[in-house]
């Protein structure tokens, strides 16, 4: 049995002045006596209606196909048509959750994410915006398998639907685990959590710095065990937000800030950032990048306390010393006084025992000085080292006696070599030697013409000439 009925397209408060205007919806029933299916007509396109918005629809006196006949329908712009259909899917689909399969993944450098939810069957493009991209925690993997909660929406220049995430969690998994583990992943690869990297706590710490809110139960707890324990360490409150927005960066800034004054004249010996126990909604800042970065980059070393001894943070790892509650944290950074007063006895006894010792070894050291001969019989040791040095004096001058005789004969003998060789000792002989008036030796007659200067040298004198 087929039911055909229509809807006037009237503007709102102007019915009755268009009733006689074309249709732009029309539902269309069938009925098989169980199953009722509903379409709605629009410039001969059908979409699905819902059942039974024949039986909720107004009687209109004049029958749809004699409309038909006096009005044929006038035909839609594509604009107009779009903008219908736009209209029909965001009233139908204003909030919707979709599972499906990361694909065609974009991090735009706007800040917006675009994407493609994809199963076996169909593809859904979607498009998650700034301010909905900047909370999600985890980041999105191809192939990652989503669920998604926004609506849908159609791109009228491309006339495609796409879905607007507002939400989107991983399936199977907490979003807030899932950025757990790959920012964990993410800074082990980095050593960021490397044993090698963590710094021991000062043997003696004088002032701590501890990190957390000042009205909150940690800082009770931690005041309450480190003042019961010792009255020696200075305590510096640094007051911040340890959840929600913004608290993050707020501790990141007082580790920071600590470091900066402990190079002035606020010297700090450790720091400890803590809070109380709580969901892993409550704990989240100490998940977050910014404040694990700015703990593993503190030169002073740092202490985390957050949370019951079952809550595990990102914190945690990148810290010099981790503790499962504030009040360990407390424990671990102090000593009891009375264990102290213990220590400095002991030390004070070990420190007399070494003083008796020293002294017991310098008095036997003076007594075996006193009994040595040097200051038994001083005098007699003067006397044998004179000896000994007149002996010296002794051997010295006949070394030297001998070593002057034979320079002398050495010197001689050279002396007589050179005469002999010298031509000197030839002239003596009755020879001559022949100088030009510059001191040229002249070998032979030919080197010398008439009138020229020359010097002849005897074994007595010289005696200068001009040659004819």
């Amino acid at each position: 049995m087929c039911k055909i009925a229509a809807i006037p397209s009237f503007p709102r408060g102007n019915r009755d002045e268009r009733y006689e205007s074309c249709f732009s919806l029309v539902p269309c029933l069938r009925s098989d006596g169980k199953n009722e299916r509903a379409h709605l007509l629009t410039g001969g396109v059908a979409l699905p209606a819902p059942c039974g918005t024949l039986d909720s629809m107004p009687h209109f006196p004049t029958p749809l196909f004699e409309i038909a006949e006096k009005k044929p329908l006038a035909p839609l712009s594509v604009t107009a048509l779009t903008h219908q259909v736009q209209t029909l899917i965001e009233s139908q689909f204003e909030s919707i959750w979709v599972v499906g399969q990361v694909s065609n993944l974009t991090y735009h450098r706007s800040g917006h994410v675009y994407l493609t939810l994809k199963d076996e069957g169909a593809q859904l493009p979607a498009a998650i915006w700034k301010t909905s991209a900047t909370k999600i925690k985890f980041k999105l993997n191809e192939g990652m398998e989503v669920v998604c909660r926004g609506r849908l929406t159609v791109f009228p220049p491309q006339g495609k639907y796409q879905m607007i995430v507002s939400e989107l969690r991983p399936k199977g998994i907490g979003s807030l685990e899932l950025a757990f583990q790959q920012l964990r992943e993410k800074l082990t690869a980095e050593g960021l959590f490397h044993p090698a990297r963590k710094k021991p706590l000062p043997d003696v710490i004088r002032r701590v710095a501890v990190i957390t809110s000042p009205t909150g139960a940690a800082i009770k707890d931690f005041l309450q065990i480190l003042t019961r324990r010792t009255k020696l360490i200075d305590v510096l409150i640094v007051p911040t937000a340890v959840q929600g927005d913004g608290a993050a960066e707020g501790v990141a800034e007082a580790i920071r800030n600590v470091n900066r004054w402990s190079g002035t004249d606020c010297r700090t010996d450790c720091i400890v950032v803590t809070r109380g126990g709580g969901s892993i909604e409550d704990l989240w800042a100490f998940n977050e990048e910014s404040l694990v970065r700015a703990v593993a980059a503190s030169v002073i070393p740092v202490v985390s306390g957050v949370g019951h001894e079952m809550d595990v943070t990102l914190c945690d790892f990148a810290a010099d010393i981790r503790t499962a509650t504030p009040s360990e944290a407390a424990e671990r950074i102090s000593q009891e006084d009375s264990f102290r007063r213990r220590e400095l006895l002991q030390i004070n006894r070990r420190l007399n025992d070494f003083i008796e010792r020293q002294l017991r070894t310098a008095s036997e050291k003076l007594k075996s000085i006193v009994q040595h001969p040097a200051f038994r019989r001083p005098e007699q040791i003067i006397e044998t080292r004179r000896h000994r040095l007149d002996l010296y004096e002794e051997r010295l001058d006949r070394a030297m006696d001998c070593r002057m005789q034979s320079v002398a004969e050495r010197l001689s003998k050279a002396s007589a070599s050179l005469d002999a060789l010298s031509p000197l000792s030839i002239l003596s002989r009755g020879y001559t030697l022949t100088e030009t008036a510059d001191g040229r030796l002249i070998q032979g007659a030919s080197e010398v013409k008439t009138g020229d200067m020359i010097r002849t040298r005897f074994a007595d004198g010289i005696v200068e000439s001009v040659t004819q």
